[in-house]
């Protein structure tokens, strides 16, 4: 009875344009974050909630293997000798598997301009021709333990970083960074794109390859740890993690390089080239990921990555199945003289940062990123404290000076993204829809919900 002669106190579930009358009125109201579930099988929720104690059990497990891991940058090689499965007529590319009659303007732009830097084809009609002959074979990265940004596509003859996890023992390998622009990862394939490739394969990677043999290895996760406190999140912003890679490697370089001429212009590309760290970080991430796979009743996430048309998310539990939906074009900042209607939707690998703690998970060490699409600061720590509601778990070495240094999201629980419809916030940069443009902007989105929706019903449905 005393509930009408005290204030009135609201909480508003749904719409918060709801929430305007009662402002109008001058009636304090408070807004839910509430989102629908993504899976509309209210009846799987119940049979994972049986099986909570079991599931629990299976994902710490898993999120210890991950957050245990020891990434180090231990060598380089070529791709057809270190990379396993590895042949010359394969060519891997980001995100999960796809065909050529289906693959994006950019993937396709991408081969091509790999099947000219193999010598297997002269011109860009003669590569377009024999990309779709049914000769070349196109895998994705992760099927080999490989990494790649954007398009992804790795050829026999680059060279790649070998990392190794050393607490688990398993490897896994990534391209050097081309720096931004028209560059093979956005699709570009014009003769400059093939030039600094060949440039990186004949100077720039027997440079660094001697100085990382002189070194014997490079810690990664305290690298990435300390880029963290300087600005980075290790996806859209490396400008920390190049500048320490750099660090390690440059005594190294001068040591180890005959000519002072080649050591000066490989530290130089480096130095120009803030993204170059961005590779080994997509690297560590996976190294560390693998070690959690194949563990029974897992729901834990070990990959999300995207190939321009579909995206893709592997669970623990389920092997290598891929669950995938249709890749969603990112909310971004173009360069000038294009628009959203210019770009590609999401596409690569990259988003294996964020799989393991990093990315957009991590944005509130980084925002500056927000500013792509006209945010704040306090946007970023929105966005990272957001994640912790999808996870299972915290980085006990990745940590963000903002929150207090606490320990970045970190083991992303399928389960709790199609209970609560919080999706997975990824920043990322934006490839021209057409082959041969390159990069048109940079921007951020959500996970498409499809993919999620999928691995969960999957996952629960077998549930014993």
């Amino acid at each position: 009875m005393k509930l009408f002669e005290t204030e009135l106190k609201v909480v508003n579930i749904g719409l918060e344009s709801f929430r305007q009358g009662l402002s109008d009125s001058g009636v304090k109201s408070v807004q839910a974050q509430f989102k629908p579930p993504l899976s509309q099988e209210a009846g799987l929720f119940s049979k994972a909630a049986g099986h909570a104690a079991k599931i629990a059990k299976a994902n710490k497990k898993a999120l210890d293997r991950i957050l245990a891991a020891k990434p180090a940058l231990v060598g380089m090689g070529v791709a057809l000798d270190v990379i396993p499965g590895m042949r010359k007529d394969l060519i891997l590319h980001a995100g999960p598997p796809i065909t050529w009659d289906r693959m994006c303007g950019p993937m396709r732009g991408g081969i091509m301009c790999a099947l000219m830097y193999e010598g297997l084809a002269k011109d860009a009609k003669e590569a377009e021709k024999l990309a779709a002959s049914g000769k070349i074979k196109y895998e994705p990265c992760h099927e080999h333990n490989a990494v790649g940004p954007m398009a992804g596509i790795i050829s026999a003859s680059m060279p790649v970083f070998v990392v190794k996890n050393e607490e688990h023992g398993n490897l896994s390998y990534a391209t050097q960074n081309e720096g931004l622009g028209k560059v093979l990862r956005y699709g570009a394939f014009g003769p400059e794109v093939i030039e600094r490739l060949k440039w990186m394969e004949k100077t720039l990677y027997p440079t660094l390859k001697a100085a990382i043999e002189s070194l014997g290895r490079i810690d990664l996760k305290t690298m990435v740890a300390q880029a963290l406190h300087m600005g980075d999140e290790v996806h859209n912003r490396n400008r920390a993690g190049t500048s320490l890679l750099y660090r390690a490697l440059a005594p190294a370089v001068i040591k180890t390089c005959k000519d002072p001429e080649t050591a000066a212009k490989s530290l130089e590309f480096i130095n120009g080239n803030d993204h170059f760290f961005l590779n080994l970080s997509m690297a560590l991430s996976k190294a560390s990921l693998d070690a959690g796979r194949d563990v029974k009743d897992s729901s834990l996430v070990v990959v999300m990555a995207r190939n321009g048309t579909d995206f893709g998310v592997q669970l623990s539990g389920t092997g290598g199945r891929w669950f995938t939906g249709p890749a969603e074009v990112p909310d971004a900042l173009y360069f000038p003289g294009y628009t959203k209607a210019d770009a590609n939707p999401d596409i690569g690998d990259s988003a294996i940062t964020e799989t393991n703690g990093l990315g957009g998970f991590a944005i509130a060490a980084a925002p500056a990123i927000v500013q792509f699409v006209g945010g704040k600061a306090a946007d970023a720590l929105s966005y990272t404290l957001a994640m912790y509601e999808i996870t299972v778990g915290e980085s006990n070495i990745y940590k963000i000076p903002a929150l207090d240094f606490r320990g970045t999201p970190t083991g992303i629980d399928v389960i709790k993204v199609a209970k609560s419809g919080i999706r997975p916030f990824i920043d990322t940069g934006v490839a021209h829809k057409n082959a041969g443009v390159g990069q048109v902007g940079a921007g951020v989105l959500s996970a498409p919900a499809e993919p999620f929706v999928k691995a969960f019903e999957y996952f629960a449905k077998r549930l014993k």
